[in-house]
């Protein structure tokens, strides 16, 4: 990114935000522009295009907390301009530009553009820039988040132009370091005591100029590629689980390191399983004569065969037990459990025998009164 960016562009403005956005407002305005401008969106669009390039660029820097105070400080030192004395009891001096942009470690704003992009100890010459992050949605089913899954993820972004490999150039020849501003992509002038920096209007803050532009990407020397890319889904995510794959975002220009892909992970419901952390749960219904007398019942797994679950007899209703091994995968190789909630359940009729049958043993148990303590405690406290 050239020094030019950070004078003439406005991030908060670009992604819609105050200055005093926090990272959750900044995020949720850079996600509803990306899904409105992305180029799958808006097929031959070159309007948006640049738009999406300009929030992907904004979002890269004002997500990350120490790029963020580096732009602030940087916009604050340009907008408040560079003031040389001119006369008085302390004498005056010259003050050179150049060292303001020269960078090298001494504290220039070269230092601070080096910083935000990981390119402190490069030469400004070079023009290496960090390739936009990239943050991507996708929705995977429940067993998918269980167990795995890799998946194709189509991402489209800004890239090297193919035909001059990023140059600006016809493919043979080479752009030539701008003779107005030496190759820094900004000039000096010096006005009523004040020293300005202003982008160079020969190379127009590139710091290069370019004699034969490609007539592939009209010497921008970017292009728009396409990919599809099998990200795996590690076993155990969790829905709203940021993953991050580094170096798999935008490519770098002129040798800069590329940008990381955030994939965000969206985890779709089950209909008999749900999950508590590593342990998977189900319930399961059981009939008044199996919680009563006892029983063996066969309990779904996900993605596997039944297992036999023994009921000890007078088992109450809602009665979770743990069945192990048999739930989500942990980061060591072991699994969570299952753990099965029993749900007795109480049938809608009764005919003949059944009902004859129940019948009986109601007044078998006529003398149990199973709400004595119920009433016991309401009396004693009211």
């Amino acid at each position: 990114m050239s020094t030019k960016d950070w004078i003439e562009k406005d991030y908060y403005k670009i992604l819609g935000v105050e200055k005093d956005a926090d990272a959750a407002t900044v995020k949720k305005a850079y996600r509803t522009l990306a899904r409105e401008l992305h180029p799958d969106r808006n097929k031959d669009d070159k309007a948006a295009e640049e738009r999406f390039k300009d929030v992907s660029e904004a979002y890269s820097v004002l997500s990350d907390p120490a790029k963020r105070k580096q732009y602030d400080e940087a916009r604050t030192l340009f907008g408040s301009g560079i003031r040389t004395p001119a006369g008085g009891g302390g004498g005056s001096f010259n003050f050179d530009l150049g060292d303001l942009f020269s960078g090298g470690g001494n504290g220039g704003i070269g230092d601070v553009f080096g910083g935000i992009f990981g390119q402190r100890n490069r030469p400004r010459s070079t023009g290496a820039r960090r390739g936009a992050d990239v943050e991507r949605e996708v929705t995977v089913t429940f067993s998918e988040a269980v167990e795995g899954k890799t998946i194709p993820l189509k991402l489209t972004s800004s890239s090297a132009c193919s035909a001059c490999a990023g140059t600006g150039a016809r493919a043979g020849t080479v752009p030539r370091v701008c003779p107005t501003c030496s190759g820094t992509g900004f000039t000096s002038t010096d006005s009523g005591g004040f020293g300005m920096a202003e982008p160079c209007k020969d190379c127009r803050g590139r710091g290069l100029v370019v004699d034969d532009p490609c007539p592939v990407c009209a010497g921008s020397g970017r292009g728009t590629t396409s990919k599809v890319m099998h990200v795996r889904i590690p076993a155990g995510v969790v829905d709203g689980q940021r993953i991050r794959l580094r170096g798999k975002g935008v490519p770098g220009e002129r040798g800069g390191p590329a940008g990381d892909l955030y994939v965000i992970i969206h985890v779709g419901t089950h209909p008999v399983f749900g999950r508590r952390g590593e342990h998977l749960t189900v319930t399961v219904p059981v009939t008044f004569p199996e919680a009563a007398l006892g029983a063996d019942i066969k309990v779904p797994t996900l993605g596997g065969s039944a297992v036999t679950l023994k009921l000890p007899p007078g088992t109450p209703n809602g009665r979770t037990f743990r069945v192990r091994g048999r739930g989500a995968p942990r980061k060591d190789g072991t699994r969570g459990d299952l753990l099965v909630t029993v749900e007795v359940t109480v049938p809608p009729s009764l005919k003949g025998d059944a009902k004859h049958a129940l019948e009986e043993f109601q007044t078998a148990t006529s003398g149990d009164d199973v709400r004595a303590e119920l009433m016991g405690l309401a009396a004693k406290e009211g």
